[in-house]
This record gives C-alpha cells, sequence and structure tokens, in this order.
C-alpha cells in the first residue's frame, strides 16, 4: 500500500501571491511594533516574530522570482543568513548593515528564540533595525519583482 503525499502548503503559490502574504505579515508587523511602548516587553515578541517571518517570506518571494524551486527554499528553512547570501547573489542588493543583520539573526537563531524562550530580550534585535531591515527588504522585492 502506498501512502500518497500530500503537498507542502504554499508549493502552487505563485510570486504574487507569495508577496502579497508577505505584505500581510509585514503590516501586522508595523501593526503590533508601533502598539508597545516598551520594544523589550512581551508582549512584543509577537510582533518581532511577525516582522522576522515577513523578511523571510520577501526573501522567499524573491529567490522564487529569479528561478528557484519551492523545494529548494524550503531546503533553507529558517535560515536567513542563507537567504541573504542566495539573493545577493541572484542580483538582490543589500546594504552592508542589512546583510549583517540577517546574518546575526541567523547567528542568534533569534526566530527559534522568540517562539520559545520567555528570556529572549537578552538576545533580541533592536526593533528600529528589525523594522529597518524588514522595510527595506520589502521595498528592493517589490521593486525587483515590479520590473
Amino acid at each position: 500500500m502506498t501512502v500518497a503525499k500530500k503537498p507542502y502548503p504554499g508549493d502552487a503559490a505563485n510570486v504574487s501571491q507569495l508577496l502579497q502574504l508577505a505584505n500581510e505579515y509585514c503590516q501586522a508587523a508595523h501593526s503590533l511594533l508601533t502598539k508597545n511602548n516598551s520594544s523589550t516587553s512581551h508582549f512584543a515578541a509577537p510582533g518581532r516574530m511577525l516582522a522576522i517571518h515577513a523578511i523571510e517570506l520577501y526573501l522567499n518571494v524573491y529567490l522564487l522570482h529569479v528561478g528557484l524551486k519551492a523545494d529548494e527554499i524550503r531546503g533553507m528553512q529558517h535560515d536567513l543568513s542563507a537567504r541573504a547570501d542566495l539573493v545577493v547573489v541572484k542580483g538582490l542588493k543589500l546594504r552592508k548593515l542589512t546583510e549583517a543583520h540577517l546574518n546575526n539573526l541567523a547567528g542568534n537563531r533569534e526566530y527559534l528564540v522568540l517562539r520559545y524562550d520567555p528570556g529572549w530580550k537578552a538576545s533580541a534585535s533592536q526593533i528600529n533595525r528589525l523594522t529597518a531591515t524588514l522595510d527595506e527588504i520589502a521595498k528592493k522585492v517589490a521593486q525587483k519583482i515590479q520590473s
């Protein structure tokens, strides 16, 4: 008896659909992050998580746009550093500070820390750095997709 392999969620999504989803996560992140008076309160964790997920989605959108397959991108798991290296090789010009921040996000495992560690504050990115990275990537990916 063979078991039918279920398609991976999002495999059939096109670049435009994923860009829309990334935009939704970006807007939600900004909404939550601007509501909180303290960037280190526990209430900031969901906004930070949404921002990191939006960044990952934007990088995925660009990689799909330049011809990578969904399963190749999925193989990078949540490694923003690997994605950053690849998008730069594939022609997306990021500021050095943004590239460094993506490497720090990956190196500090901020994606995992925010999900599971109540003591996440010690290793968290500054909110202004996180939103600057998000906004730069959102803008540059959208420009590349539309050109």
